[in-house]
């Protein structure tokens, strides 16, 4: 018998302290709920279960991106509905424009109309947002991330949608004065709103170059000068009708042929109203025998003619001819609604060259677009598609067709993004649902069979602490040879 090393005691107390560790492990398991709390639980179960956690909190909130995918596809749409119902509103103007039933009155009320829905389809496309982000200007291409790992996108982007980038919108007119010659254009223009934004000019010539001078045959060949500023060609007849001193000091001039004479005083006469001027030679002698000698002549009057020209220094249309006494000329191509009307001052086109008109067109523009995409200037529109007459209203049918066309085309891509993102959101869920459970086989404790376990371990742990007192009244025995 010894009692240095109760070894019953000892080996009584390590059983002990194994039960209360194993005690310990289940009670935590029981509170936690969890299998594994910690590595040395289960260290393969626990690195296979954190990556599957990985891949179940990338899916929810891959499913919640999807979410957001689909507000911002209705928020679009949704604008996108009432830029249709615009359109719609437009092309029945348009065809309302393209009778002529119409005076230019009435179609200026509906170009009026058709202007203010113009502006308001660009005001739409600048204002639509989610979250601070312009999503009609034709920046916006986004990416959902719609997986739990890399590279797991679809991508979407949606068109510009204001007047502009759809074709509805009209250009103003900043018409520049004339750079040289004839001072007598005032420079005013009326450029139809169907253009494409860009600088034009026109270009006004007058032939011959310079005016034409009196012409003709008569004994002192030469003895008669003038100018001519008429407005057609004019045949006209000069008679000498009295000599002195070796000068003329009557003269008479017909327009018909001689049939009326009209009697001239002086050396310089003025035919009429018809722009003629004449002089005669001073440095001439004249004779007696000269009265009655008629000088005929032939006067051909200057024309102008102008034509538009596009910055690419393309002719648009042909060229207009017209005379010295029009008030205004329409020039360009009406088959296109390219046309400018210029209008003359009083008194119609003067004696000059040549005369460029610098036309700029100004207004309706689309967003400009910085890095990534972001708007740097909104768009802008200043009139709607032209609808003034009756060429450019039928035109404008098939102008609005064409922006109603392409609305239905983006509306359609959005409406089908959307339906794919909720079947996306659908797989998300199930794969997200299938993975926790997965994950929940290897992380979560089965609590009916740990209370098993913990039950036997807090018997065991019972038993060994009685063992235990037991194993300690040993050595008590030795008391016994002590006696």
């Amino acid at each position: 018998m010894i009692i240095n090393h109760n070894l019953m005691s000892m080996n009584t107390h390590r059983q002990l302290s194994m039960n209360n560790m194993a005690g310990s492990k289940s009670l935590e398991k029981l509170s936690s709920g969890f299998r594994i709390n910690r590595a040395g639980d289960d260290a393969a179960g626990l690195a296979i279960s954190e990556k599957m956690r990985s891949q179940i909190r990338g899916l929810n909130q891959a499913s919640r991106n999807a979410q957001d995918g689909i507000s911002l596809i209705q928020t679009a749409e949704g604008a996108l509905n009432e830029t249709h119902a615009i359109l719609q509103r437009m092309r029945e103007l348009a065809v309302q424009a393209a009778t002529d039933t119409n005076t230019n009155a009435d179609r200026g009320k509906i170009q009026s109309e058709v202007n203010q829905l113009a502006t308001e389809i660009t005001r739409i496309s600048n204002t639509t947002e989610f979250n601070t982000r312009n999503l009609l200007a034709g920046g916006l291409s986004t990416t959902f991330h719609i997986g739990a790992n890399e590279g797991q996108n679809v991508d979407s982007s949606i068109g510009a949608m204001d007047a502009f980038s759809l074709g509805v919108a009209g250009y103003q007119v900043v018409a520049g004065a004339f750079t040289a010659g004839d001072s007598g254009i005032t420079g005013t223009s009326n450029l139809g709103s169907g253009l494409t934004a860009q600088t034009y000019s026109i270009t006004t010539t007058e032939t011959p170059a310079a005016n034409s001078a009196l012409s003709g045959s008569a004994t002192h060949n030469g003895a008669l000068s003038g100018t001519f500023t008429g407005d057609a060609n004019l045949g006209v007849q000069i008679r000498i009708d009295t000599v002195a001193a070796g000068a003329v000091t009557n003269f008479s001039y017909s327009i018909d042929g001689g049939t009326n004479w009209i009697g001239v005083a002086a050396d310089t006469g003025a035919i009429g109203s018809t722009g003629v001027t004449w002089t005669a030679d001073a440095a001439t002698t004249y004779l007696a025998g000269d009265e009655g000698e008629i000088i005929t002549a032939t006067l051909t009057a200057a024309s102008y003619t102008a034509q538009l020209v596009d910055e690419g220094s393309n002719n648009i249309g042909s060229a207009v001819t017209f005379r010295h006494s029009a008030t205004s000329a329409v020039i360009g191509n009406s088959s296109t609604g390219e046309t400018i009307q210029i209008n003359f001052a009083a008194g119609g086109i003067d004696a000059a060259t040549n005369a460029t008109q610098v036309v700029t067109t100004v207004g309706s523009t689309a967003a400009s677009l910085g890095a990534n995409g972001e708007v740097s200037a909104k768009a802008t529109v200043s009139a709607g598609v032209n609808v003034s007459s009756q060429v450019a209203a039928d035109r404008a049918i098939t102008i609005i067709n064409n922006a109603l066309e392409n609305v239905s085309a983006e509306r359609g891509k959005l409406g089908a993004m959307q339906n794919r993102l909720e079947h996306t959101i659908k797989n998300l869920d199930t794969s997200s649902e299938n993975l926790q459970a997965s994950e929940s086989r290897i992380r979560d404790v089965d609590m009916a069979k740990e209370m098993m376990e913990f039950t036997k371990n807090s018997i065991l742990q019972q038993a060994a602490t009685a063992m235990l007192a037991q194993a300690n009244q040993a050595p008590q025995a030795v008391l016994q040879l002590l006696r």
